[in-house]
């Protein structure tokens, strides 16, 4: 990557992320201290390309979210390429934007109360608020987990059909992840936790299922092989479903949290559905 190309993408990258004013948080704090009647709190905020929130853990017990007005902004700026990028694989747009920070926060709180409904582990949902405009949503702190990405390629091999097979459970009960890469896939005591779901339209399923499929597919070809992902998908889905994935993978390929051999997975597919 050339420096000039380099720096757009630090840019860029640096634009998704946003800033919060630190007055800001600390009232997000204040609330929650009252709330939570604690008279301390020890904030430790995450570094990574979180451009939907800003994430922390408080006092080692709650996994935090801070959505921000230029959060939302940016999650409509996703929503619409999405869009674009279903439009382009030749179905209509499934993707939802929230109207407002505390919309998407509770929207989340929503999702991940589902997953663990449908018995998909998730971290237990607390509570979302909202403060100075921005949206806050509590989740059960989950210690020691490591993401997908952190796995060797045995352990994700081992882990990959229960990805599809969490996948697969969402699907049949009309609903979708819709954001499904490494970062959200946690890992804790050799099982597999879902975060960060996102919101579809109920009609349509059938398209955000597929285009789960190939972020999956996405998420564990650089760590596994196009081989070994298309052999998981294969225990949780038929070749129908394999080759409407087939054509999110350019699409998919285009998202800044995805780099793979988009070729390689669309070979093995081709392979597994003939």
């Amino acid at each position: 990557m050339s420096p000039g190309a380099l720096y757009a993408d630090m840019a860029f990258r640096r634009f998704l992320r946003g800033r919060v004013s630190w007055d800001r948080l600390e009232a997000v704090f204040r609330e929650f201290a009252t709330r939570y009647e604690e008279d301390a709190l020890r904030v430790t905020f995450l570094d990574a390309d979180n451009w939907l929130s800003v994430p922390c853990v408080v006092n080692d017990r709650w996994f935090v979210k801070v959505v921000s007005e230029q959060n939302s902004l940016v999650h409509a700026l996703f929503t619409t390429g999405r869009n674009l990028g279903a439009v382009s694989a030749g179905t209509e747009g499934f993707f939802e934007h929230f109207g407002t920070p505390a919309e998407m926060a509770a929207h989340e709180l929503d999702a991940t109360r589902k997953m663990r409904e449908l018995g998909i582990n998730a971290p237990d949902p607390v509570e979302s608020f909202e403060v100075d405009g921005m949206g806050v949503l509590v989740l059960e702190y989950l210690p020691s987990f490591r993401t997908l990405e952190d796995l060797h390629p045995e352990e994700a091999s081992a882990l990959a059909p229960a990805l599809f097979g969490a996948l697969d459970t969402l699907h049949a009960a009309g609903l979708a992840h819709g954001d499904l890469r490494a970062e959200n896939v946690l890992i804790r005591e050799d099982e597999l936790y879902f975060i960060d779901a996102t919101s579809v339209r109920e009609d349509g399923i059938d398209g955000a299922s597929a285009y789960d499929v190939a972020c999956a597919l996405a998420t564990l070809e650089p760590i596994v092989g196009a081989k070994a992902a298309v052999r998981a998908a294969g225990t949780s889905y038929d070749a129908a479903t394999l080759l409407y994935a087939e054509d999110f993978l350019d699409f998919v390929n285009l998202r800044p949290d995805h780099d793979f051999d988009a070729a390689a997975v669309k070979g093995e597919i081709e392979k597994a559905a003939t």
